[in-house]
């Protein structure tokens, strides 16, 4: 077989066929590991409803709804036990970490309490930011410890002239864990004190 001579339209044939092959390849595997990871990226949601809302017998996913909070929408999973709501799972964020998105699954009883609080996703500082998950579910602490701890609208750390201890050398991740927690309390308040909704999720 006769070898292709080196020239730029050969090279550009070569590089083409090469390229076609690559993004073949890419597209085959996207589809191979689209419904694996899709299917895990809901368990995950899932796990993380259970953990931070009180015992529940209906599906909160599967009567998942939008509420809107300052141009954007949060979403709320409702959980109720016989029919009867206990408790409200909210998946909020906030582009204001260090490192970028911070995703949180914060679970609040019908009194506005916080129950417990999952961190989905994050990007901040191993060591540092990173802390959130067991910094701020610290019970030995009750000054950083947001959990069981009745929540309002003007929550901030101490350094804003809060209640809430900060992260050590991690303020902006604390700053913005707290904004992620005051954006789902609102989507609370939305469902649970407007008329409307509170006669339709407590009936």
């Amino acid at each position: 077989m006769e070898k292709l001579k080196s020239s730029f339209k050969n090279m550009l044939l070569s590089l083409a066929s090469i390229s076609i092959v690559v993004a073949s390849l890419l597209a085959l595997v996207y589809e191979m590991t689209k419904e694996p990871i899709a299917q895990a990226e809901k368990q995950k949601q899932e796990n993380a409803i259970k953990e931070v809302v009180p015992d529940f017998n209906n599906n909160p996913a599967e009567e998942k709804f939008k509420v809107e909070i300052e141009g954007d929408s949060l979403t709320v999973f409702p959980a109720k036990q016989d029919g009867k709501l206990v408790g409200i799972a909210v998946e909020t964020n906030t582009a204001k970490g260090f490192s970028g998105e911070i995703k949180i699954m914060v679970g609040f009883d019908i009194d506005g309490m916080v129950k417990n609080y999952a961190v989905l996703k994050h990007a901040e500082t191993p060591g540092l930011g990173a802390k959130m998950q067991e910094w701020f579910s610290n019970s030995s602490k009750p000054n950083q410890n947001v959990v069981n701890r009745k929540w309002n609208n003007n929550v901030k750390v101490k350094k804003d002239g809060g209640e809430i201890d900060a992260i050590t050398a991690a303020t902006i991740t604390s700053r913005a864990f707290v904004d992620a927690l005051n954006r789902a309390y609102e989507a609370y308040v939305k469902v649970i004190e407007h008329d409307s909704e509170k006669q339709k999720y407590t009936e």
